[in-house]
């Protein structure tokens, strides 16, 4: 029996995870706007998800996630006793541990990160209410993308306060360059806000940007 090579299942879940809430989205506005409702939306970037990531957290993750026990502790042992070195010129320091993140380049780190965005999105789920517009969930993810959806600016912050909560845990930082805030509404100049505060961070409101 051929395996189905990785890379082109990689390939076809993220087009078919993208195209998804592609159609999400498009649903979400198309219904507002002919009501003549907002959307608000926030589109979230993490700094460097895969460096930040708390080993013991996710260890935690893997458990309550039901990964079997033998398995668990194979990914333990892949992150345990990990060196690195840094060269400046031709001078080259001693090795250090590194007790956090996850490997560059290794193949089980994409599923591994997920694991734990995943647990960040399920805590928002149990602690807060109100995460559905017209049937469809208002926090859409994708790798270490998140876009938090809200009717009114008030649902969007109180839904994006829980996920940074939930996410700092895991040892994720919100980016504050990088997640944009918009508005969708017939009326360009919706409640006139032009930046969202969360968390001691400010996110400037964009008219378009490539996501």
């Amino acid at each position: 029996m051929c395996a189905f090579p990785w890379f082109i299942l990689q390939n076809f879940i993220t087009t078919h995870v993208v195209k998804k809430h592609l159609k999400n989205i498009i649903h979400i506005l198309e219904k507002k706007l002919e009501y003549n409702e907002e959307v608000h939306q926030l589109f979230i970037d993490f700094k460097k998800p895969y460096d930040s990531v708390r080993r013991e957290v996710l260890y935690k993750i893997l458990i309550e996630f039901g990964i079997p026990s033998q398995l668990e502790r194979l990914i333990k042992m892949s992150l345990t006793e990990i060196y690195s070195r840094v060269r400046v010129g031709k001078n080259v320091s001693d090795k250090f541990a590194i007790r956090n993140g996850l490997k560059q380049g290794d193949a089980l780190s994409p599923m591994l990160f997920n694991f734990a965005l995943e647990y960040a999105i399920r805590r928002v789920h149990v602690n807060q209410n109100g995460l559905k517009l017209n049937g469809t969930h208002q926090l859409l993810a994708y790798a270490n993308d998140v876009n938090i959806l809200g009717g009114s600016i008030h649902t969007l912050k109180k839904n994006a306060e829980a996920l940074v909560a939930a996410t700092r845990e895991t040892g994720l930082e919100v980016s504050a360059d990088k997640t944009k805030y918009m508005v969708m509404s017939r009326d360009q100049n919706a409640e006139g806000i032009h930046i969202v505060s969360i968390d001691n961070s400010t996110f400037e409101r964009m008219e378009e940007f490539k996501y």
